[in-house]
This record gives C-alpha cells, sequence and structure tokens, in this order.
C-alpha cells in the first residue's frame, strides 16, 4: 500500500478506536472488582494462551514466514468492537465482553511489541530481518488506539446523548472500513492470494475456533456461569483484526503480514455467527 492509504488506514482505526471508547464508561472499568475470576480468567485467555496456540499452530502448520508472523500479529492484538457485538448477539456478558476489550487494549500495549520481536526472530531469515522498536511501538499503538478510546469516553462522559447517537453509526463504518481494508490487501497481493488463502485459511480458522472452544470450557473449569462463559469464549477468540492490519501495514510495512489477519477477519464472521447461533439457542433451552 501507499502512503496515502497507510495514512487511510490509521485514520480508519483510530475512528473505530473512537467510537469504542464512546460506549465504554468508568464503570466498565470497576468490574475487575465485581467479578474479578471472569476477567482475570478472560484476559489470562487472550495475553497469554491465545500467543502460545498462535505460535503452536504456526509452527505446526507448513506457511510461509510472513503468514506465521500473521498469526502472531493477531494473537498479540486484544478483542475489537465486533466481539462486543458478537458477544451481545450470543446472548452472552455484554459488561463482561467490553470490560475484557478495554482492558487487554491497554494491557496489550505493553505486549504487542514484545510478541511481534520474538515472532519476527523467529520465524524470519537472518537477512530478512526486522526489529520493532519496543518504545516507539508503544507510542504509535498509544496513539491509534488508547488516546482515541479515552477521548471518545470523554466524550461519553460530558455528552452522552451524542455518544450513544453516533456509536451504531460509527461501528457500522468499522464494519465497512474494515471490508475496504481487506479489498485493498486483495487487490495488492491478487497475484498471491490464491496461494495466501490456501495456505492461512486452515490456520487462522483452527486457531479461532480452538482458542473459543478454549475459552468456553476454561470458564466451565472454573465454575463462571453460562452468559460470562459465552462472552469469554468469544473475547478469546475474536481479535481485533483491523489493528493487526494496521500493525502490518503501517508499522511493519508489509502487506503480506497482512494477509493472515485479513483472512481471519473474514472467517471470523462465520464463526461468530455459530457462536451467536450456539448462544441464543442455549439460552432459549435455559428459559423453557
Amino acid at each position: 500500500m501507499d502512503s496515502i492509504s497507510t495514512i487511510i488506514l490509521a485514520l480508519s482505526l483510530i475512528i473505530i478506536m473512537l467510537g469504542m471508547g464512546l460506549s465504554l464508561v468508568v464503570d466498565d472499568f470497576r468490574r475487575i472488582f465485581i467479578y474479578p475470576k471472569a476477567i482475570l480468567l478472560g484476559l489470562t485467555n487472550q495475553i497469554l494462551i491465545l500467543p502460545v496456540l498462535g505460535f503452536a499452530l504456526a509452527s505446526l502448520f507448513p506457511i510461509q514466514p510472513e503468514i506465521a508472523i500473521g498469526i502472531m500479529i493477531l494473537t498479540a492484538c486484544p478483542g475489537g468492537p465486533t466481539s462486543n457485538l458478537i458477544s451481545h448477539l450470543a446472548k452472552g456478558d455484554i459488561a463482561l465482553s467490553v470490560t475484557l476489550t478495554a482492558l487487554s487494549s491497554f494491557i496489550t500495549i505493553l505486549t504487542i511489541p514484545f510478541i511481534i520481536n520474538f515472532a519476527l526472530l523467529h520465524f524470519l531469515e537472518e537477512g530478512q530481518m526486522i526489529k520493532l522498536d519496543v518504545v516507539t511501538t508503544i507510542v504509535q499503538i498509544l496513539v491509534i488506539t488508547i488516546i482515541p478510546v479515552g477521548i471518545g469516553m470523554l466524550i461519553r462522559k460530558y455528552n452522552e446523548r451524542f455518544a450513544l447517537k453516533m456509536a451504531k453509526p460509527v461501528r457500522r463504518a468499522s464494519g465497512i472500513v474494515l471490508i475496504l481494508v481487506i479489498a485493498g490487501i486483495t487487490i495488492k497481493e491478487k497475484d498471491n492470494i490464491v496461494s495466501y488463502f490456501r495456505q492461512a485459511g486452515m490456520v487462522a480458522l483452527c486457531l479461532n475456533v480452538i482458542t473459543m472452544i478454549v475459552g468456553y470450557y476454561s470458564a466451565k473449569l472454573f465454575s463462571i456461569k453460562d452468559k460470562r462463559a459465552i462472552s469469554i469464549a468469544i473475547e478469546s477468540g475474536i481479535q481485533n483484526g483491523t489493528l493487526a492490519i494496521t500493525i502490518a501495514v503501517v508499522l511493519l510495512e508489509n502487506t503480506s503480514f497482512a494477509v493472515a489477519p485479513a483472512v481471519y477477519s473474514l472467517l471470523m464472521f462465520f464463526t461468530g455467527g455459530i457462536a451467536v447461533y450456539l448462544g441464543i439457542k442455549k439460552s432459549n433451552t435455559q428459559e423453557n
């Protein structure tokens, strides 16, 4: 992508994160004291288990280094607004989902550079070596994610009516932006896209499904009830694909690294749809 495209992508992510901030209030962060077990488990799945599973899958599957790095970039990212929407549709605990997304967005500012540097060192040959500057990367992610979230929260605090009115259009715009970004990557990588999809499709699908299963049954293991278990499963398995693509294209300046997140971002709508169906079915069974 050229410099104009990368600027547009970064601005698009800023708008998406601003939209997420419009849906947050300070009480969302206080919930850690209300049900700490569910939040700690959800964060453990996102921050620790997800990258470990991603690395295992990227190592086991016979994929190109660019795809493997793309998978690791994805696992380093937090959940995004899409996970909150899917959790809501699946009759999960939306408050827990929003809290996990918000907290993981803050925490991963510190973990993303280390996970990505590890992936770059492990999967690339010495002659291809790239290294992210940790401090610079933290500052860049802060600018394109946390600051917009903070601004959105301030708008919500001082003009709640406007924030609630804008939340839905911004969420719709987020989906449109993601589709356009994926289309742009597809055009840029048109000569390799079939090969990339063949390589990245199965590993991305496995990552998505396995992490959701792990999320759900780890919640059950710790006696966390159904609605919260659903949200933990979705937060564990639905990552912020737009952020992953932005890191690949804007920070690492390599659209090949963005292919796996783009494929994942398409697949997660299908698996998310299945999660919604199962969540609704379970909710109806409990009510009857």
